[in-house]
């Protein structure tokens, strides 16, 4: 009895999973839309002004407070981090016929590396605030300083070598592992172990996070392009071949944008 309700079930929950997906997607884009910022994050006139205004000014700004951009970091990570996800609940259900898995144990791995990926939202929202009251970012959450820009894609290009980036992701690349380490049955256990999970992902993609301040947290540009890298890293058959790559690869964006205005004369 407990097999025939499994297919429909499995079935209705991908369903809802990746219409959360989608729903966080179009949000984003709608929001994108309202602050006046195109598909790669540029402002119209409108975005302009807003990048202009002072957060310390009487106006009300939802983005010079923490409830609202709380909100906007917590739906990216959904939109963002939940696609990453796919291959460890594919892993985990694979356990579900050779182990002790449940579907309640699914749900709980779930939850527990979302719950992680919140938290990290109300981290760096706290993060891009003293930037914005620092006079590092603007309202938009775009760089005003081509050193800061250019020097972070460089710590973030410098991390993809480092002996952390290398564990975390080995968890992330091979979440198989990490269960037959860590197997713990139910909700409960499955939440646990989304918890552990989460803890590593926030490990080994901070950096991809952090770039949002390079061209703007709501450019759906870079928000897309992190993803599908964030999606790469973690395939089994290719996700160890690109991070030393990208790392190559943020290294000499840095140090182009740091070398701007020298080629500006500036």
């Amino acid at each position: 009895m407990k097999a025939i309700f499994e297919t429909p079930m499995r079935t209705l929950l991908w369903l809802v999973f990746f219409a959360a997906i989608l729903a966080a997607w179009w949000v984003m884009y709608v929001m994108a839309m309202d602050m006046d910022l195109d598909l790669i994050g540029r402002p119209g006139d409108a975005g302009q002004a807003m990048r202009r205004m002072d957060p310390r000014m009487d106006m009300y700004m939802p983005m010079a407070h923490f409830g609202p951009l709380f909100a906007m970091w917590a739906i990216m990570m959904a939109a963002m981090m939940l696609p990453t996800l796919v291959p460890t609940l594919r892993a985990y259900e694979d356990l579900m016929t050779s182990a002790t898995g449940t579907r309640a144990g699914w749900l709980g791995v779930l939850l527990g590396y979302f719950l992680v990926w919140v938290a990290f939202a109300a981290l760096i929202t706290g993060v891009q605030l003293a930037l914005l009251f620092g006079g590092v970012v603007d309202m938009l959450g775009i760089a005003k300083s081509t050193v800061f820009a250019g020097l972070l894609l460089l710590v973030v290009g410098g991390f993809q070598f480092t002996r952390a980036k290398e564990i975390c992701h080995g968890v992330c690349h091979s979440p198989m592992t990490y269960f037959l380490g860590h197997w713990r049955v139910g909700f409960a256990g499955g939440l646990r172990m989304g918890l552990g999970l989460g803890a590593f992902c926030v490990g080994c993609c901070w950096g991809f996070m952090a770039l949002g301040f390079v061209g703007g947290v709501m450019s759906l540009l870079w928000m897309g392009l992190a993803t599908l890298f964030m999606v790469l890293e973690k395939l089994p058959q290719i996700g160890h071949r690109v991070t030393k790559p990208m790392g190559v690869a943020l290294i000499f964006g840095g140090l182009a944008v740091l070398a701007l205005p020298l080629a500006n004369g500036g």
